[in-house]
């Protein structure tokens, strides 16, 4: 005899069927959109950072304009805290999907946790993960390794 699923459950996945995945373009538009957030932010974050400590600004960021790896590393990892905390506070939502219309959810379209979005976050900043972007469907690995999806944000059930 076959076991049928909770009702619940069965008209989750029904709607999730309905859902449809972000297009390359709109991840591109995503990503560029919170790229610039995140340098506005980093402006403001290092003026904050230059008044409080002019060697910490120095050991951050470097004295001159030429490779500085702790700097390159301390921003990949700055960029991932300030992603997560933004798809944190927004519930899946960053400035760039708030403005191309999607939304970060997990494989069965329900809305992600603060945890999974910090996670989703601090995965951005493993090196070269915007490179794993690249692919048609696009499924980088912070959506891959967090188990979730860029979906349009009008196809979901609020």
């Amino acid at each position: 005899m076959e076991e049928t699923q909770p009702q619940q459950e069965q008209h989750l996945f029904d709607d999730f069927s309905k859902v449809t995945q972000a297009s390359q373009g709109k991840r591109l538009a995503n990503y560029l959109i919170d790229l610039v957030g995140f340098y506005v932010f980093m402006y403001f974050f290092s003026y904050v950072i230059v008044e409080i400590s002019w060697d910490l600004a120095v050991l951050l960021y470097g004295e001159d304009q030429g490779f500085n790896l702790l700097g390159r590393l301390v921003m990949l990892l700055l960029y991932g805290m300030y992603m997560g905390l933004v798809e944190a506070v927004f519930k899946g939502r960053s400035l760039g999907k708030l403005i191309t219309g999607t939304v970060a959810v997990y494989e069965d379209g329900t809305r992600i946790s603060g945890q999974t979005a910090l996670l989703r976050g601090l995965i951005r900043a493993v090196p070269f993960n915007a490179f794993s972007a690249l692919g048609q469907p696009a499924h980088p690995w912070h959506d891959k390794w967090s188990k979730t999806w860029v979906v349009n944000y009008k196809d979901i059930k609020r």
